[in-house]
C-alpha cells in the first residue's frame, strides 16, 4: 500500500469529473488535505464530448477531455492529489469514513461523492446469472484466473481499453466488442490496442447474451450489418456505460430518489453527515459542465464547514 493510501485525509471525493475536481479546488484552497479517486480520466461524461462551446472562459470550442485536463491542472496547483482506481465499497457511517478501491483502501474525515451517471440499468443476457462464474467487472482483479485461456472485453472507453491491455500480460486472446465505430479513448491508446497481437477488434459490435450453463461458455454478439455470430471464450470483462447514476459501490448507506440518483440538500449533504454528492449522481440532475462545478464549489465550502465546526463562511475564497 502507498503513502497516498496509508494517509487519512480530510476530503476523499470519487470521481474526477467537474463536480468532484471543483469541489476539491475548494477543499484545498481551504487548507483542507483532499484526494480525488478517479477510475480513469476520460471514461467520465465530460472525458468522453467531443466538443464543449458552452463554458465560460473558452471562446473557442474544446475537446472535453482537454477541458477536464486543464481543471486537474488546477487543482494539482493547490495540491490535490489524484490516485487512478475504482471504488467497488464504501463505509460512510464510521466517524472516519472510507473507500474501497481495487487498489487500496482510502480514509477520510468527509467523502464527496462525484461518480456521475453512466451506471447501468438493463444487463446483457447471462450477465448477472454468470456473474462471478466467468464474468467480471474488474481485469486487474481476476486476470490471473484466466492464464493462457480466451476471454472477451465488452466495452468502449479508456477503463476498458486499459483492461484488455493488462489482461494480454495473461491471456492467449481477447475478443474485445467495441459498441461504436471508434473507441472513446486518446489516438494513442486505441493504436496501442489495435498493434496488441492478442487482441481482435471487434466495431459496432452489440454483445447480445452471454451463456453457459454453470460457468460462462461464450459470447453471442451482432456487429452492425451482420448477423449474429458467437466465440468461445472462458471469460468476459464487461465495460459497457449507460445513463444510471453510479451508486452501487454506495452499498445503500445514502438515501436515493426514485430514478437512483442521490437525495440532498440546498449545500449538497447526503443523509449520511459528512458525506456529500454532486453532478450528475444526483436526483433529477441537469446534465451541464457548468452546473457540477457550481455543485463542486458549493459543496466544498460547506465540507469546509462541517469539518471545522462553522455555520458561516470565515474562509477567503478570492475570486
Amino acid at each position: 500500500m502507498n503513502e497516498t493510501q496509508q494517509e487519512i485525509h480530510d476530503v476523499v471525493i470519487v470521481g474526477g469529473g467537474p463536480a468532484g475536481v471543483s469541489a476539491a479546488i475548494y477543499t484545498a484552497r481551504a487548507d483542507l488535505s483532499t484526494l480525488i479517486v478517479d477510475k480513469d480520466i476520460a471514461s467520465g461524461a465530460l472525458g468522453m464530448a467531443s466538443k464543449i462551446a458552452n463554458y465560460p472562459g473558452y471562446e473557442n470550442e474544446i475537446k472535453g477531455l482537454e477541458l477536464l485536463e486543464d481543471m486537474r491542472r488546477q487543482a494539482e496547483k493547490f495540491g490535490v492529489k489524484f490516485i487512478q482506481d475504482k471504488a467497488i465499497g464504501a463505509d460512510l457511517m464510521s466517524e472516519e469514513k472510507s473507500i474501497y478501491g481495487n487498489a487500496g483502501v482510502y480514509p477520510g474525515r468527509a467523502v464527496i461523492i462525484a461518480t456521475g451517471a453512466m451506471g447501468r440499468g438493463r444487463r446483457v443476457e447471462g450477465e448477472e446469472r454468470l456473474l462471478g462464474r466467468g464474468i467480471s467487472y474488474c481485469a486487474t482483479c481476476d486476470a490471473a484466473f484466466y492464464r493462457d485461456q480466451i476471454v472477451a472485453v465488452a466495452g468502449n472507453s479508456g477503463e476498458a481499453v486499459e483492461e484488455a491491455l493488462f489482461l494480454t500480460k495473461f491471456v492467449s486472446q481477447i475478443h474485445f466488442f467495441s459498441p461504436t465505430d471508434t473507441l472513446k479513448v486518446p489516438a494513442e491508446l486505441a493504436e496501442e490496442l489495435a498493434n496488441q497481437p492478442k487482441v481482435k477488434l471487434y466495431a459496432n459490435a452489440r454483445v447480445k447474451e452471454f451463456f453457459g450453463e454453470e460457468t460462462l461458455q461464450g459470447v453471442r454478439y451482432v456487429v452492425k450489418g451482420s448477423e449474429e455470430q458467437e466465440v468461445t471464450v472462458t471469460g468476459a470483462f464487461v465495460y459497457l456505460q449507460g445513463g444510471k447514476p453510479i451508486t452501487d459501490y454506495l452499498m445503500e448507506q445514502v438515501s436515493v430518489g426514485k430514478s437512483g440518483g442521490i437525495v440532498t440538500d440546498k449545500e449538497y449533504s447526503t443523509s449520511v453527515p459528512g458525506v456529500y454528492a454532486v453532478g450528475d449522481v444526483l436526483e433529477d440532475h441537469i446534465k451541464q459542465v457548468i452546473v457540477s462545478a457550481a455543485e463542486g464549489a458549493t459543496a466544498g465550502i460547506a465540507v469546509e464547514k462541517f469539518l471545522r465546526g462553522r455555520k458561516k463562511m470565515t474562509v477567503d475564497w478570492g475570486e
